[in-house]
């Protein structure tokens, strides 16, 4: 018996898409590629952007444009991309922010984090480092937890925008301690009021804050990343401090529009990971702080779960909103 007309066309149909988007995967890139960085210039976001595109020009003959959309905690740009063909030839730069808080911080969102995006892989990582004015009287995060616990409400914490807030959020739920939430316009702001003594403690940047420990305005406590940092080796991190699994760093990655070819978004993937592993841009990149996490599309499919999971109860149990 033959088979019917509907599901021998059907079948025709399917194989001739497929046919089509391998043949696009194969002639791919055949022109010039747009990278979407949600963010102001001279960020991470924009420095890790600006450095892969480089290589990618160099090594497929197409130049990849940085183009900075910002607004709206990195909506902006982000329904743009969300919006475009997917077709490989626009990319974002997305971070916890853009695939992990937003969802939760916002009520409605012009797109869906999941569902209108193909992530590629995350070009880099950089925890948190938890620090601590001098004159606190802890030298780990096992002191802080049991001033905490003998100080409740008197030891307080600055914070620099939804990201930091969120991350001091984790930790004190996690420890089941009381600190004071001081909030600063900016990360670096906040920084700075924990060397002059002004807050006691603040989730920095690693390679912000190091230069500080080192010259003594800054006591060093703990790695907010489940293994200790390569640019900071010394210093444990919090979950093997007395949180086990604490975790909170910003991450940086490359997403696709959602109906973008699995063909290209390997292609994508797999050159992308060469260039992560080149000499040059390990340095360079080693030299910020950051590390190189290089996942497969399914590993980062499964980090942007792993962050809406983390910040969905964080922000409901803090009645947060939009910096």
């Amino acid at each position: 018996m033959s088979a019917p007309a509907f599901i021998v066309k059907g079948t025709a149909t399917l194989a001739l898409a497929l046919a089509f988007a391998t043949a696009a995967a194969q002639s791919y890139p055949s022109r010039p590629i747009r990278i979407v960085v949600p963010f102001a210039p001279g960020g991470p976001s924009d420095l890790l952007a600006r450095t892969v595109g480089q290589k990618m020009t160099e090594s497929w003959g197409q130049q990849v444009i940085i183009e900075n959309r910002t607004g709206a905690n990195g909506i902006v740009g982000t329904e743009l991309v969300a919006k475009s063909a997917p077709d490989g030839y626009t990319l974002l730069m997305g971070t916890p922010g853009t695939h992990g808080i937003n969802a939760s911080l916002f009520a409605k969102l012009p797109y869906d984090t999941v569902k209108d995006f193909a992530p590629i892989t995350r070009l880099g990582l950089a925890p948190y480092l938890l620090v601590a004015h001098p004159s606190l009287p802890v030298r780990s995060v096992k002191d802080l937890l049991q001033l905490a616990r003998v100080r409740p409400g008197e030891i307080t914490w600055g914070v620099g925008g939804s990201p930091t807030q969120l991350a001091a959020e984790l930790f004190r739920r996690s420890a089941k301690i009381d600190v004071t939430i001081v909030p600063y316009k900016g990360n670096a702001p906040a920084v700075t009021a924990v060397m002059s003594g002004e807050v006691s403690l603040v989730f920095g940047g690693i390679a912000q804050s190091m230069p500080q420990v080192r010259a003594g305005r800054l006591r060093a406590l703990g790695v907010a990343s489940l293994r200790r940092s390569v640019a900071a080796p010394d210093i444990p991190t919090i979950a093997e401090s007395g949180l086990p699994g604490f975790e909170a760093s910003a991450w940086y990655g490359l997403f696709a529009p959602g109906a973008t070819p699995r063909a290209i978004v390997e292609r994508l993937n797999a050159e992308v990971v060469r260039i992560l592993r080149l000499p040059d841009v390990q340095q360079r990149l080693r030299a910020e702080a950051f590390e190189i996490p290089a996942d497969t599309p399914q590993q980062f499919a499964a980090v942007v779960q792993a962050e809406l999971a983390r910040w969905a109860p964080i922000v409901k149990e803090t009645g947060l909103r939009p910096d």
